[in-house]
């Protein structure tokens, strides 16, 4: 009997170690920090399906910019302003030749902000910028100095911020609220759920499983 209360002993020792992995999992979690790069339609912020190097926003085309901790594309913090193209160009007059692009570039919160920086006051520029220009062009025209690393990632936005680039950190919640969903109809994890996975129910589910075999065997050898 003392065996199997040994048995049953271990297979509760292995399910807490199990639950406890899984809680430190969730406490660490961590994202990145970095400019997402964003497209206005409507009066909606869309995660954009391009880089602002490759793609070649239409004339009148609203592109925004937001530096944020984020933890997946799927819950990216938007630009915190939805103006129309119209505002934002309403003082840039058409020339030939030539698209106008309005930017809107949200610096964050201090709360996701590198150790010792102040994000700045958002921005709105119109960009007058060639035909074939790329959202990269059009931003390195009116929000200089742009910064990228070896990658081709976008750095910083007007200097800020002075270093780092897209690094790994303890994901923070947004200061201005719950994160928005980038997009809709594409499958993401469920980043908020601090629930056990499902692969460690099936893990825990095992060990129960085996446990309980080698108590009953004991017992029949014993008996």
């Amino acid at each position: 009997m003392n065996r199997a209360r040994a048995l049953a002993t271990a297979v509760l020792t292995l399910l807490t170690a199990l639950l406890l992995v899984q809680g430190a999992g969730a406490a660490q979690a961590a994202g990145y920090r970095y400019w997402s790069y964003w497209e206005l339609d409507g009066r909606t912020w869309v995660w954009a399906t391009q880089g602002p190097s490759s793609l070649r926003p239409a004339d009148g085309a609203v592109q925004g910019f937001r530096f944020a901790i984020t933890e997946n594309s799927a819950e990216a913090s938007r630009p915190r302003t939805t103006q129309p193209f119209a505002e934002i160009c309403e003082g840039t007059p058409e020339r030939d030749g030539r698209k106008r692009i309005a930017l809107v570039v949200d610096f964050g919160t201090p709360e996701h902000a590198p150790g010792g920086e102040t994000p700045p006051e958002g921005r709105t520029y119109c960009a007058s910028v060639a035909e074939d220009a790329s959202a990269a062009e059009a931003l390195a025209a009116v929000a200089a100095p742009l910064r990228y690393d070896s990658s081709a990632m976008l750095c910083a936005i007007e200097g800020y911020p002075r270093t780092g680039c897209g690094e790994q950190v303890a994901a923070a919640d947004p200061s201005d609220g719950p994160a928005e969903p980038a997009s809709t109809g594409s499958a993401s994890t469920d980043a908020g759920s601090p629930g056990p996975s499902l692969g460690l129910w099936a893990g825990a589910g095992a060990v129960l499983l085996l446990g309980g075999a080698a108590v009953w065997q004991s017992r029949r050898r014993r008996g």
